[in-house]
């Protein structure tokens, strides 16, 4: 027969002995125990000129994900909301190849705090997470329940979304050029060789593609004046990023929200790299594919 214990949850605002620095070691010697995956702590206690001190900087190793770690113990208030999002303002514009999102971690989130932040939450990536000590016998235990997670931008595919933001060719052409819209054409041409009954689907916030009249996008393309923004839903790992890398290919970000990595091209990088770029495109449709 298992025994029960009941935990008696603390305080650690009124608490004598528990304070933020204790937590902050805690998370420090284990960031697993947020929830938020397998991560490094990559600093603590990291000093900003004429904005303190950041209370801890983790790091995700596979995806290059910064968090931006603020901690407070009892109720979350407008000072808190106002230093997480400083530091991490500070820090995207500091290392721009990372993909940041700033961290909240209070006792107490109350539904006013909610109402406020997720006014940001899709403009700046911010996850609230709630901590409970309980105590169990002389023990402490740490509960980090995430309360808020950021919202999640990824290509827009709802039909009734679709619908409602018509777009057709001569839209990106004026708003690109004819010229980088033509590279969509070559583009779709090499996914052809794939799936010959692929389209391309029009709308406002880029040109994606069609499968039997379904959106499939494993793919995306933002024309642009003089060139053509390429999106490939991928996975990153270190495969792709060499052959990105030995290609030559201009790689503007990875996006691990979207889970896609954004691609410069004009066309003479295209007519360079078909044979890189159908390799990548294969992978993106089979990743893409239930």
């Amino acid at each position: 027969m298992i025994d029960y214990v009941k935990p008696e949850r603390i305080s650690m605002r009124l608490h004598p002995d528990l304070n933020e620095k204790w937590v902050q070691e805690t998370i420090a010697a284990d960031p697993s125990v947020l929830g938020l995956g397998d991560l490094v702590l990559r600093d603590k206690e990291r000093i900003h000129p004429r904005a303190g001190r950041l209370d801890l900087l983790l790091q995700d190793p596979d995806s290059k994900r910064r968090y931006e770690v603020e901690i407070q113990l009892g109720s979350t208030d407008e000072a808190h909301i106002i230093r997480a999002i400083e530091y991490w303002d500070i820090e995207r514009k500091r290392y721009p190849q990372y993909d940041h999102a700033a961290v909240l971690i209070a006792e107490d989130i109350t539904s006013r705090f909610l109402n406020v932040v997720s006014l940001f939450n899709g403009t700046i990536p911010l996850i609230a997470i709630q901590m409970q000590a309980l105590k169990v016998g002389d023990k402490i235990a740490l509960i980090f329940t995430t309360v808020m997670d950021e919202l999640t931008r990824g290509l827009v595919e709802d039909d009734e979304i679709e619908q409602a933001t018509p777009a057709d060719r001569g839209y990106w052409e004026k708003r690109g050029s004819p010229k980088t819209v033509k590279l969509a054409d070559e583009l779709l041409g090499i996914a052809r060789e794939i799936d010959p009954s692929l389209e391309l689907n029009y709308n406002k916030y880029y040109i994606g593609i069609a499968k039997s009249g379904q959106p499939f996008n494993f793919v995306a393309f933002r024309p642009r004046k003089t060139t053509l923004n390429l999106e490939l839903k991928l996975p990153r790992t270190d495969d792709v990023d060499s052959q990105l890398d030995e290609a030559g290919i201009e790689t503007l970000e990875y996006s691990t929200r979207f889970g896609s990595y954004r691609l410069s091209l004009t066309g003479d990088a295209i007519a360079k790299n078909v044979d890189a770029l159908r390799r990548l495109t294969k992978m993106a449709y089979e990743n893409r594919m239930p």
